[in-house]
């Protein structure tokens, strides 16, 4: 499917959906086939002011905006003319919309200063041309189980959060927390002093012994 320029999509809506940023029209074909036979949903677009404009960034009304598709990775090219995938990278994360969203960049210059600057700027990983299916299988698997792991800790505050209210609850509601007394506490009528043992007669022992 083609709109406005070059917007691949492929996959069903049940998959991940990777938007990925190349200038290259075989690096973008190349890393779509890739993420499609990892079972990934696939925008590519030909630079980071489409990107811009699919994300609704660009500040256009013409965007064309997500159509109901939810962006769940983003993957671009560093070196692009016009825009490189360190400034989309920037205004990706400096948007409080998409900030959230998992950057990779792409580049086949491994050159250190260049993956620093990425990764300082919160990009979630780097990554030398070129790129292999073993890559995209790791950031899908990472992406899958990072995920499950925030539902199931969503799941755990919850429960944890109805304990908490059962428990408030049903102390609220013991005879036992509103009754300060001793008596109760023991669930009988006797006092705290019944029950200790009598302290010695120290006194009349002295005495006895003054008197021998």
């Amino acid at each position: 499917m083609e709109v406005a320029g070059e917007v691949l999509q492929s996959g069903s809506s049940q998959e991940l959906h990777v938007l990925a940023v190349d200038d290259s029209y075989v690096d973008r074909k190349v890393i779509e086939k890739l993420l499609k036979i990892s079972s990934c949903k696939v925008t590519a677009v030909e630079s980071g002011s489409r990107a811009l404009q699919f994300l609704g960034l660009d500040g256009e009304k013409g965007s064309l905006g997500f159509n109901g598709l939810k962006v769940n990775l983003i993957m671009t090219d560093y070196s692009m003319p016009g825009m490189t995938g360190y400034e989309l990278l920037k205004k990706i994360k400096r948007s409080s919309a998409f900030r959230e969203i998992p950057v990779v960049i792409m580049s086949s210059e491994n050159i250190l200063t260049r993956i620093d600057s990425c990764l300082e700027e919160g990009a979630e990983e780097f990554l030398v041309k070129p790129v292999k299916l073993s890559d995209v299988k790791r950031l899908m698997k990472d992406r899958v189980s990072r995920g499950v792991t925030e539902e199931q800790e969503g799941r755990r505050v919850d429960k944890r959060k109805l304990e908490d209210d059962n428990l408030t609850s049903s102390s609220s509601s013991s005879p036992l927390s509103s009754s300060p007394s001793t008596t109760a506490s023991f669930g009988c009528d006797v006092s705290i002093s019944e029950l200790l043992p009598s302290p010695p007669h120290s006194s009349k022992r002295a005495k006895l012994h003054d008197a021998d």
